[in-house]
């Protein structure tokens, strides 16, 4: 059994959207604007391709697209 998320946000406008989320998962081919991670390195997270069913794991704390939609599941 994996990790129970307490919730999650659906997104699908270009806002930025600020929380603690742990996974993203796209609802569609997704672009991702800008992703704000506490736990990656190297390049920026701009310009972020997600295919349909695609998800991202770690400690996102800012989520803007460019297009798409996703849900975003808080820790």
């Amino acid at each position: 059994m994996g990790y129970k998320y307490p919730g999650a946000e659906y997104i699908s406008d270009t806002n930025a959207h600020t929380g603690r989320f742990g996974k993203i998962v796209a609802l569609e081919d997704t672009v991702i604007a800008t992703l704000v991670a506490e736990d990656y390195t190297g390049n920026a997270l701009t310009s972020v391709v997600l295919n349909a069913s695609c998800e991202m794991y770690g400690v996102f704390t800012s989520v803007d697209l460019a297009s798409g939609s996703v849900v975003a599941y808080r820790i």
